[in-house]
């Protein structure tokens, strides 16, 4: 009798969830990997390992932290280290806006109603693409949205990493599909249009000059998310026999209702609020200067808000339901959620170390230059170039996390070099940006990773950061082929990939 053999892909998965998961804790593997960074920096120095900066032409060499002098360095910066990192911040001060929709009862019902009304077959796109969406103010995504979604599947007794993976894949996997525009557009144009220069001293980029593609994207992206997640994710996870457990799903109970009448009274009153502020063009909440949205105290403030609505609404639901009767029940909200970071924060501790001396030691741009180079000289023609480029852009994402940084590298090459070939800026942008994106949900650099793997280990008490890169890698690679073959339909039918951002240059 032949044996019931699993599918070669989950055999494969569940191998690299051992091997990685055969790593220490992963708050051990940042401190290792951060010792590990001194040590080569030490011994990357003892050479002549120099790289030209292709943006500046500055000469980059190796900085050796094994030295007096980085010592020093690395005494005096353990604590800024630690509080300067970004994600730690938003996470923070978001989470104590959602600590008081939590601790009043208001996710909780608001869960209940959407389980009891929304059809399930459309739960995982909805939740997929939600994440897309939140991309362009993406810590909502990583702080709400993730967590959010492994709930919701729990509540209606689907295994929760299946919709934590299918968050995490549309906010961070996703990152360059979206209906709307985002701070990182302006960002990357801006490097992009530098580098142009070099070639055409009078060539703009626009800030929406990859719309078009984005917005296409959204929905393949969205639907290659869902088919990995019901066909791959959770076959492969199977039944969740976790500590975890769902609250019983019952009708909503009069208090619950009049909560949620009070959480939307208030809601309603913060968005008029919002749209008073961002709408007109001498918004109070726009740029005062420009009047420009993108560069806004909104979008630059979007924490703030996060807090405000959670704080808002949730005290709202509590006040019409009951749950919170006074001020020290709103701030013991706040504090139960705080408490249920304590693991984040230690992973949080040493993984800004290592990001920090890696940056400090140069190797993540020796990397990048060194990789540009080699895809330069490789002699291939323009579209397997091109395809190149979005791998490549995709390996050096695991070296460098950050999206504009990465671009500032390999923009003063990839563009005039892609120029000669006579494709235009907003094109060779546009393919950085799906390698950028595809590996951001398998890299440990992404500045939320850590906190991914503090989400996991409630679920399933002894993930690592194998657990996390096995349940992603098929939306890694989903997402690449799903989006070459977009790039390539676009290049062939030479569709513009933003408005009047066309595909070759004129002859």
């Amino acid at each position: 009798m032949a044996r019931n053999r699993e599918p070669l892909l989950t055999r494969w998965l569940n191998v690299v969830e051992r091997v990685g998961n055969l790593l220490p804790h992963p708050a051990t593997l940042f401190a290792l990997l951060a010792l590990l960074v001194v040590i080569v920096s030490g011994i990357a120095a003892q050479f002549d390992l120099v790289v030209t900066h292709p943006g500046t032409g500055e000469e980059i060499r190796p900085l050796s932290l094994l030295s007096v002098s980085g010592l020093h360095r690395i005494l005096m910066a353990m604590v800024t280290n630690f509080t300067g990192f970004a994600p730690l911040g938003t996470v923070l001060v978001a989470m104590l806006g959602i600590g008081v929709m939590e601790g009043s009862g208001l996710i909780g019902a608001a869960l209940k109603l959407m389980v009891l009304s929304a059809p399930k077959r459309l739960l995982t796109f909805a939740v997929v693409l939600a994440g897309v969406l939140s991309n362009a103010a993406s810590e909502i995504g990583y702080v709400l949205l993730v967590p959010l979604a492994a709930v919701i599947f729990l509540a209606v007794k689907r295994h929760p990493l299946a919709g934590l993976a299918a968050a995490f894949a549309g906010v961070s996997g996703g990152y360059s599909a979206n209906l709307l525009l985002g701070t990182v557009d302006p960002l990357l144009a801006g490097l992009s249009e530098e580098a142009a220069h070099i070639i055409d001293p009078s060539y703009t980029v626009s800030a929406a000059c990859n719309f078009y593609f984005m917005a296409a994207s959204t929905f393949f992206i969205a639907g290659a998310g869902t088919w990995v997640t019901e066909k791959v994710v959770i076959p492969r996870l199977g039944e969740y026999s976790g500590d975890e457990k769902a609250d019983a799903i019952e009708s909503l109970s009069d208090s619950e209702k009049r909560g949620l009448w009070f959480a939307l009274a208030a809601l309603v009153i913060f968005t008029v609020l919002l749209l008073w502020g961002t709408v007109p063009a001498d918004g109070l909440l726009r740029d005062a200067e420009t009047g420009d949205l993108l560069n806004s105290p909104f979008l630059k403030g979007i924490v703030a808000f996060i807090f405000l609505l959670g704080l808002v609404v949730g005290a709202a639901y509590g006040w019409g339901a009951g749950t919170i009767k006074n001020d020290t029940d709103l701030m013991n909200s706040m504090g139960k959620a705080i408490q249920s970071l304590g693991v984040y924060m230690v992973l949080v501790f040493f993984a800004a170390q290592f990001v920090a001396y890696f940056n400090w030691s140069n190797l993540g741009l020796i990397v990048a230059v060194k990789g540009a180079e080699v895809l330069k000289a490789s002699g291939l023609g323009s579209v397997p170039l091109m395809i190149a480029f979005v791998i490549v852009a995709g390996i050096v994402n695991m070296f460098m996390g950050s999206a504009s940084a990465k671009w500032a590298v390999m923009a003063p090459v990839f563009v005039p070099m892609f120029m000669l070939l006579g494709y235009t800026p907003e094109l060779t942008q546009t393919a950085y940006r799906i390698g950028d994106s595809v590996t951001n949900i398998i890299s440990p650099m992404m500045s939320y990773f850590a906190l991914i793997v503090a989400f996991v280990e409630r679920y399933q008490k002894n993930a690592g950061i194998g657990t996390v890169i096995a349940l992603m890698l098929p939306y890694t690679f989903a997402f690449f082929l799903v989006w070459t073959v977009i790039l390539m339909v676009w290049v062939g039918l030479d569709l513009p990939v933003g408005p009047g951002s066309k595909m070759y240059l004129a002859q």
